[in-house]
């Protein structure tokens, strides 16, 4: 019988995707074969503090934060596996690979994946380079605009630029109608993000989205279906069928998302002809073209009156919650649960051994 590998899962993390981390990691580590993987279970604290959690039952209950013993993976390449510290004694554990799931800043952004880079671990999702580009929606779009995809007309604005706010104000005005949506550049899960009707509720917008980060992006406000796909591979990722989201909000914000039972997810919604083609094979140039790999979903648009197809962005560690879209697309594809995850770690490996 083969010898089980151990796969290291981290989630939590210090972004205020926090607590979604916390929902989707319990539903990956439940589907992980445990014929096949043993598990070493590390939670990260808001506050940054590495935490050994013993099982999936305490992530469950949320009470794994009690735990005493420190987990860091070190980025010395000869320890390839996690030091746990307790009382001043130290246990090592040899890992195999890890399944970082974690949402938005520090874990989605590249800074993870830069460390098991240098601890030469494989681990699951998209690289440095391709996580960091797409975290930042601002620089996404400079990909796209390459490669000849529509998306919402934008401009970006800088923390620096806000000491002169009514400069701000005009350059939005001078290029973008309102309403407008004003998000912050890194943040993610629509945290931050807010509508603008006018000028002063413009400076309001951009106040709030300084809050999360440094980096503002305003867009022009598309009215049609929120449309999302699944891309799952490595040098040649296929893509899922599509799903439509219903918010029961103005837009789907982080409260919508995951808060309120109203917002529905809707599997082979109809469409007019050729758009899910079209969806389907926007959504692979745009993997590709962040150097993608692993896994992501990628968001569109369907314009109301001209059903063009707009993209609107890329999440490289998408949700694994009860309620999110990836899972549940490549479920409908025969990829369910166990299935899915086991591809996804056999992905990792494949990347490490090219």
């Amino acid at each position: 019988m083969e010898k089980k590998k151990t796969v290291a899962v981290l989630f939590g993390g210090q972004s205020s995707e926090h607590e979604v981390s916390c929902m989707s990691a319990a539903n990956v580590i439940q589907a992980i074969p445990e014929e096949k993987y043993e598990t070493v279970l590390i939670g990260i604290t808001k506050e940054g503090r590495w935490i050994y959690t013993e099982s999936l039952e305490q992530i469950r209950q949320d009470t794994w934060r009690e735990g005493r013993v420190q987990a860091l993976i070190p980025p010395d390449a000869s320890e390839q596996g996690v030091l746990l510290l307790e009382n001043g004694n130290v246990t090592r554990k040899h890992v195999d690979v890890v399944f970082p799931v974690l949402h938005g800043m520090y874990g989605e952004d590249g800074t993870v994946q830069g460390l098991l880079e240098m601890a030469r671990i494989p681990y699951v999702g998209c690289g440095v380079l391709s996580s960091a580009i797409s975290m930042d929606k601002a620089y996404t779009k400079g990909v796209v605009d390459d490669l000849g995809i529509r998306q919402a007309r934008y401009v970006r604005i800088d923390r620096w630029e806000l000491k002169d706010m009514e400069d701000c104000v005009r350059r939005v005005e001078e290029k973008l109608s309102y309403p407008v949506f004003v998000k912050p550049s890194k943040a993610g899960s629509s945290k931050g993000v807010s509508q603008a009707a006018d000028a002063g509720t413009l400076r309001e917008a951009l106040t709030e989205a300084d809050r999360h980060d440094s980096r503002i992006l305003v867009e022009e406000t598309i009215k049609g279906r929120e449309i999302e796909c699944a891309v799952l591979g490595g040098r040649d990722p296929e893509a899922s069928d599509v799903g439509e989201i219903l918010s029961a909000e103005a837009f789907y914000s982080y409260e919508a998302k995951y808060f309120n039972a109203e917002s529905r997810t809707v599997l082979h919604p109809e469409l007019p002809q050729g758009v899910l083609e079209e969806v389907r094979d926007d959504a692979v140039k745009v993997f590709r073209a962040v150097d993608g790999y692993g896994l992501a979903r990628v968001d569109f648009f369907l314009e109301a009156g001209t059903n063009q197809v707009i993209f609107n962005e890329i999440n490289t560690m998408p949700g694994f919650t009860g309620i999110s879209m990836y899972p549940m697309l490549w479920a409908e594809k025969g990829l369910p649960g166990q299935k899915l995850t086991e591809r996804l770690l056999e992905l990792a490996f494949e990347r490490f051994q090219a």
